[in-house]
């Protein structure tokens, strides 16, 4: 075990009562490594308060706690990779950098480890199972924590940003395509699953519950009007899910929209569907006011997105680490 600051005691969530201080922690982080991210309260609350198969907020997320300040947290979560190799129990977490250093971030991770092991032993498979975490690069203090608890680097993903959206170049639908939107809960439904098939073929896995669902559906920034979903007759051939996170860009100073998840489904690949849903996105984002736009996208995406990215005018922006351990190996 790894010494702590005399005090430290690690204790579960009281749920809502601890959102300011779990705020606090996760804005002083992301500010100190220069992370241009943000929350907000009423999206902590909707993480809290929406527990499904795969994570528990009242057994797995803990508060590390000194004399009454929380000083960092951590969660966990599991789930089978699409590929069908292994089952992943992936660990994370944050520490206020006045207590970095310190042992605390050490602490939530061999407890969260602890923690993933019992879930582990209640589970009956077959698969492989690895213990799993991510850490963006720039976030040093985290690449060396977890490389010192024997993860190694397996994946990288890469944020990418379009600095402007003037000049967007949008071509034309394929054949047979239009475009309409989604209104209704059997809709957003339909969206869901769609989204989930078409991640079917990526690297690792997800959450893909009725009640990670619900979770989305009542995510403060949850806004169809942002949509851009193409539709061959009665089926869904590919969307763009887009999201404006006003808080964040009040709190950076920015006008940023996020193509939250940009997915085609097989039968529609190859045709130019995605650049035509990406190019559209843009130009919605623009009349809604935004004068740049983000995404996220796995560097070895088997689909060829880091292209049509690159096409469309995007541009690494940072990197971040997927590390994997077998559950087995012990520091």
């Amino acid at each position: 075990m790894t010494a702590t600051p005399p005090g430290l005691v690690l204790r579960p969530t009281t749920g809502i009562a601890d959102v300011p201080a779990l705020l606090r922690v996760y804005t002083a982080s992301n500010e100190a490594d220069e992370v241009d991210e943000r929350t907000s309260k009423a999206a902590l609350v909707n993480w809290l308060t929406h527990p499904s198969p795969v994570f528990d907020p009242a057994l797995d997320v803990v508060v590390a706690d000194v004399a009454g300040e929380v000083v960092g947290y951590g969660w966990t979560s599991w789930f089978d990779t699409n590929d069908g190799s292994s089952r992943d129990y992936i660990t994370r977490g944050y520490v206020h950098p006045m207590w970095r250093r310190r042992g605390v971030g050490s602490a939530i991770l061999e407890h969260n480890e602890a923690r993933l092991r019992e879930v582990s032993a209640s589970h009956e498979t077959e698969r492989p199972r690895l213990l799993g975490t991510f850490a963006d690069e720039r976030r040093p203090g985290a690449m060396a924590l977890v490389t010192g608890h024997a993860y190694e680097v397996v994946r990288y993903f890469f944020n990418m940003v379009r600095p402007t959206l003037d000049e967007v170049e949008v071509p034309a639908l394929p054949d047979g395509l239009e475009l309409r939107p989604v209104s209704d809960r059997a809709g957003y439904r339909r969206l869901f699953d769609a989204d989930v098939e078409a991640f079917q073929d990526h690297w690792g896995g997800f959450d893909a519950s009725e009640e990670a669902f619900q979770e989305w559906l009542d995510y403060p920034e949850f806004d169809p009007s942002l949509f851009v979903i193409a539709w061959d007759g009665d089926e869904i051939a590919g969307a763009v899910a887009n999201a404006i996170y006003e808080n964040e860009n009040q709190l950076l100073n920015r006008k940023r929209g996020l193509l939250e998840s940009v997915f085609v489904r097989r039968p529609w690949r190859r045709r130019g569907l995605a650049s035509a849903l990406v190019a559209r996105s843009l130009v919605l984002l623009r009349g809604r006011g935004m004068t740049s736009a983000w995404l996220g996208v796995d560097a070895d995406n088997p689909t060829g997105a880091l292209g049509v990215y690159e096409r469309a005018g995007f541009a690494v922006h940072s990197r971040a680490r997927a590390y994997r351990k077998p559950m087995e190996t012990t520091r």
